[in-house]
């Protein structure tokens, strides 16, 4: 009796850790020192023969659950094979955009552009976690820029300049900044007597009104396309990285980029719907653009996109668009009621309706991420972790429900009728890298040249 419960707490044990290992692999293979107990865990279980010839199906699991994590072995085990990092691409670039995406760890490395005050610019290799001083001395290894030569009151500073012309110096300690720019903000590297001289990219302030695709493709197929890609990219966010972007802030950065370009592509998508409206200079036609939207906006809700649906409401709802009178007037009511009925249904506005709304839904569900995060917020600053030296196991289990709820939502695979049509590819390319202004500013100069009079 005594060796059986001895045996079941070994089990019992053992399924933790197991547990842990499939819940944690990818955040294990950041951390070295995370490594150390699971390490130990195993040589325990490994030398224990009794319970490896009783639960022989779970130890082997184990070991390979340990060689994912890329953990080191003893010599006399297998060592695992250290693999490759995925090359991370910008996030809009034609030549990748088409490919699934795949989760991004701060380990993985891309290829940055890094620009000079003339424009010019050099690229460089680093690590997604790269400091701001790591990125800097690549740029001045690829410069053969020296302080010593440049005079050592005079080293070079990294700053983000967005399209508005914005400007936010980034700090030596600073890290994981590739995630946390703006839709079209730059890196820009220069000294400190060139700073108030920056100014963003000609490009993107440069506007051609025309045709463009969301013209001449069927709202079915734009909807569709916007919900597989946000489904690739919820599925990279690991649940961790919601619990990290509020308890940690920015020093959490490292473990939160998958988080950070899903709120990146909500922000996106929102410019997206202002860009292409404004940009439409016949009357009739961008009123027939804001229907097309309506449409797109229902079938994301009917395919279960929260987070594209209110990102096209959001983006509807914009100022420089919601200004345009005589557009809005061509628009046939039944669009207008039921554009109404969405604006009701908008989390900023009421969060019960949300509520409602989310609950009855079975997954899969691609939840508006961004309420997920103010309700985690809530919970963490409406109470402390520690309670008079002892953890509130209260509050933890309220953050642990919002992870179950985001697993949940996730717990089924999506699956679309989408047709293989002739312009598949094209339009696909063309939902996963929009081309967006997001200077408000630039907005409003675009709805006074359409309806200057509008109220």
């Amino acid at each position: 009796t005594e060796g059986a419960e001895g045996l079941g707490r070994k089990q019992a044990c053992l399924a933790v850790l197991l547990h842990f290992l499939e819940t944690y692999q990818g955040l294990l293979q950041e951390e070295e020192c995370a490594g150390r107990i699971i390490k130990d865990l195993y040589l325990l279980i490994m030398k224990d023969e009794s319970l490896y010839q009783d639960l022989r199906e779970d130890t082997l699991r184990l070991h390979q659950l340990v060689e994912t994590v890329e953990l080191k072995i003893p010599e006399d085990s297998q060592p695992p094979s250290k693999q490759v990092k995925p090359l991370f691409r910008h996030f809009r670039r034609i030549d990748s955009c088409l490919q699934t995406r795949v989760a991004f760890r701060g380990s993985d490395e891309i290829f940055c552009r890094v620009y000079m005050p003339d424009h010019s610019y050099v690229t460089i290799r680093s690590r997604l976690s790269a400091s701001v001083q790591d990125i800097l001395g690549s740029v001045s290894e690829k410069l053969q820029y020296s302080e010593e030569s440049a005079g050592r009151e005079d080293p070079l500073i990294l700053v983000a300049v967005a399209s508005s012309g914005e400007k936010v110096l980034l700090q030596p300690s600073e890290d994981c900044v590739f995630t946390t720019l703006g839709i079209n903000s730059h890196l820009f590297a220069c000294t400190r007597d060139c700073y108030e001289a920056l100014v963003p990219l000609p490009e993107e302030i440069q506007v051609s009104p025309g045709d463009t695709e969301i013209h001449r493709v069927e709202p079915e197929d734009i909807a569709n396309h916007l919900t597989a890609f946000h489904w690739e990219l919820f599925r990279c966010v690991h649940e961790l990285e919601f619990v990290d972007y509020v308890f940690h802030g920015e020093r959490g950065r490292r473990e939160t980029a998958n988080l950070e370009l899903l709120l990146q592509r909500c922000s996106e998508v929102t410019h997206w719907v202002a860009t292409e409206v404004l940009l439409c200079e016949p009357l009739g036609k961008r009123a027939q653009l804001l229907k097309k939207f309506i449409k797109i906006a229902a079938i994301c809700k009917q395919n279960q996109d929260l987070l594209s649906f209110y990102a096209v409401i959001m983006g509807l709802d914009n100022a420089a668009v919601s200004r345009l009178r005589l557009t809005w007037e061509k628009l046939p009511g039944k669009f207008k009621n039921l554009f109404r009925k969405f604006e009701n249904l908008d989390p900023c506005r009421n969060h019960k309706s949300y509520r409602e709304v989310v609950s009855k839904m079975k997954p899969p569900v691609i939840p508006f991420v961004p309420l997920i995060l103010k309700d985690l917020t809530f919970l963490h600053e409406g109470s402390k972790t520690l309670l008079d030296g002892l953890v509130n196991i209260e509050k933890l289990h309220s953050v642990a429900e919002k992870v179950r709820t985001i697993r949940k939502y996730r717990s089924r695979p999506l699956c679309l009728d989408m047709e293989a049509s002739p312009h598949h590819l094209q339009t696909k390319a063309y939902v996963r890298q929009f081309q967006v202004i997001d200077n408000q500013n630039l907005l409003f100069e675009l709805s006074y040249k359409l309806e200057a009079n509008s109220q």
